[in-house]
C-alpha cells in the first residue's frame, strides 16, 4: 500500500483528467441509445408474463421511472469520462435504496439496502445516481428550483465531508463505520416530523419474519400457507417448489459452519413466487417459508435471481463469475453489518440465485412526503452513508484528495442533476408514448 502523502497526489492527479467542474456536463450524445430501448434489451431475459407490471409501475411518476432504469443512466454515465477511482459501486444509489437494517446483533443501521446492480467502478457514478434522485423526488415534492439545489448539494457535500473524514482514520476505524438509526432523529427539527420518525423506528424495528408471518401467510386445512395474491404472489408451484428445496443444500454451502447450524433446525413449509420492486420486476424471485422450534417460530426468505448488474457492459471484468456471488461480495462490503442468512447458489437452467431474509427489520423513508428542511437533512444522510460504504472498498484518501475541501465538486455536481432531472423527464415521457403506442404492454394501477 502507498503511503497517505502518494495516494492523496493520486486523487488530485486524477483532477487532470476529469476536473471537479468538469462533472456538471451533460449533453446527450447524438449516439444515445432510446432508453425504451434500453428497457426491452433488459427485458429479454425476463418473465414475459410479468413485464407489464413492471412497466406500468415505471409510468407512474419521473421518480418511479428513474427507480427502474439504472441500465439507462449506466449507459449515459459511461459515456463521459470519469476519475478512474474505483469503488465497488452500489449500481443502483437512488434515495429509497437506503434505509434502515438490523444487524446480526439487532442493532438498527441505516445504510444501503439493494445491491442487484453493485459492481467495481469509479465513485462518482454512484453519487451522481443519488443526486439526480434528489433532484427528481424534489420536484415532485414541489420543492423550488433553489430548495431542489439545496437538496442535491447536500446529498454531495455529505458525501465529500464524510469521505475526508474517514481518509483520516485507520482501517479498522473505517470498516467498523455504521450508522445507528438512533442518531435519524437529531436530524428531524418538527416536533410532528419527530413523532413520525419515531414511529418509522418503531416498526422497523416490528419488521421481523414474525410480523411477516401475521400478514403473509394463513392457515390452510390446518397447515400454513403463504397467501395468494396473483399476480404479485402466488404458489410456486410443485415443480418450483421441488427445485427450490433440491437447491437448498447449495445455498446452504455458501453460508459459514455456523450460521448452516442454525439453517438447519428450520424446515421447509412452504414456497411462493413474488413480484418485487420497479427495476427487479420480471426477474424470478421466491418466498420460502422456514419453521424452526415449531409454527410460531418462522423464518423467510427470499430467492432473488441475480443477473448481470447493468454496469458490467461499460466497465472492466469485476473479480466474481458467479452473479450471485457478486451481488452478495458487494452487499458483504457496502453494508457495516450482513445479513447473516446471505448466500448464493445456481438454479435450474443455470440461472443465478441469491438468498436473504425477507424481512430483518428493513424499512425505507417516505420521500414523496417530505419538505424542503427534512429532504436536504435525509439527502445528506444518504451521500454519508454512501460515503461509508466506498470508503471500505475504494482508495477513500484519494477520493477525499480528489473532492477536496471546497464544494466545487458539489456545485458540479447538482448542475448535472438538475440537468439530468430533465432527461428523466423527457426519457419518462418517452416510455408513456410507448406505451400508448402499443410498443411495449403496461399493466395499469401496478
Amino acid at each position: 500500500m502507498s503511503s497517505p502523502v502518494d495516494r492523496a497526489q493520486r486523487g488530485r492527479d486524477a483532477r487532470k483528467y476529469v476536473s471537479r467542474s468538469a462533472h456538471g456536463l451533460w449533453l446527450p450524445s447524438v449516439e444515445r441509445p432510446d432508453p425504451v430501448v434500453v428497457l426491452e434489451r433488459q427485458g429479454r431475459d425476463r418473465l414475459p408474463e410479468l413485464l407489464p407490471i413492471r412497466y406500468g409501475r415505471m409510468i407512474a411518476s419521473p421518480f418511479a421511472f428513474l427507480r427502474g432504469s439504472a441500465a439507462v443512466l449506466a449507459a449515459d454515465l459511461a459515456a463521459q469520462p470519469h476519475t478512474g477511482l474505483t469503488v465497488q459501486l452500489c449500481g443502483d444509489a437512488h434515495l429509497l435504496n437506503f434505509g434502515l437494517y438490523a444487524s446480526p446483533e439487532r442493532k438498527l443501521l441505516f445504510g444501503l439496502k439493494d445491491f442487484d446492480e453493485t459492481f467495481p467502478g469509479p465513485f462518482e457514478w454512484d453519487v451522481k445516481r443519488l443526486a439526480v434522485s434528489v433532484a427528481v423526488a424534489a420536484r415532485e415534492n414541489g420543492h423550488t428550483e433553489t430548495k431542489v439545489r439545496q437538496g442535491v448539494q447536500a446529498a454531495v457535500a455529505g458525501y465529500r465531508t464524510a469521505m475526508r473524514r474517514l481518509a483520516r482514520l485507520g482501517e479498522l476505524a473505517v470498516w467498523y463505520e455504521c450508522i445507528d438509526a438512533d442518531l435519524l432523529l437529531p436530524l428531524v427539527r418538527s416536533g410532528r416530523q419527530r413523532r413520525r420518525a419515531a414511529s418509522s423506528l418503531t416498526r422497523a424495528r416490528r419488521r421481523t419474519s414474525l410480523q411477516a408471518v401475521g400478514k403473509l401467510t394463513e392457515i390452510v386445512d390446518g397447515r400454513r400457507r403463504i397467501i395468494q395474491d396473483p399476480p404479485f404472489l402466488e404458489s410456486a408451484g410443485a415443480s418450483d417448489a421441488a427445485a427450490l428445496r433440491k437447491i437448498f443444500s447449495d445455498y446452504r454451502s455458501t453460508l459459514t459452519e455456523e450460521r448452516r447450524l442454525l439453517l438447519d433446525r428450520y424446515r421447509f413449509v412452504d414456497a411462493a413466487r413474488k413480484v418485487v420492486g420497479v427495476g427487479s420486476v420480471g426477474t424470478r424471485c421466491f418466498l420460502v417459508l422456514l419453521a424452526g422450534r415449531d409454527d410460531d417460530d418462522p423464518l423467510f426468505l427470499q430467492i432473488k435471481e441475480a443477473g448481470q448488474s447493468v454496469l458490467e457492459a461499460h466497465l472492466p471484468s469485476g473479480p466474481y463469475v458467479h452473479p450471485g456471488h457478486r451481488i452478495v461480495a458487494g452487499q458483504r462490503l457496502l453494508q457495516a453489518a450482513d445479513d447473516i442468512f446471505l448466500g448464493w447458489m445456481t438454479g435450474p437452467q443455470g440461472r443465478a440465485f441469491y438468498w436473504r431474509q425477507l424481512r430483518d427489520t428493513k424499512c425505507s423513508a417516505d420521500v414523496a412526503g417530505m419538505g424542503p428542511a427534512l429532504l436536504h437533512a435525509y439527502a445528506r444522510l444518504c451521500g454519508t452513508a454512501l460515503a461509508r460504504g466506498h470508503a471500505r472498498s475504494g482508495d477513500r484518501v484519494a477520493i477525499a484528495a480528489y473532492l477536496g475541501g471546497a464544494d466545487t465538486f458539489d456545485r458540479a455536481v447538482a448542475d448535472f442533476a438538475l440537468s439530468y432531472a430533465d432527461q428523466t423527464v423527457a426519457d419518462h415521457a418517452a416510455l408513456g408514448a410507448a406505451v400508448a403506442a402499443g410498443v411495449v404492454s403496461a399493466a395499469p394501477g401496478a
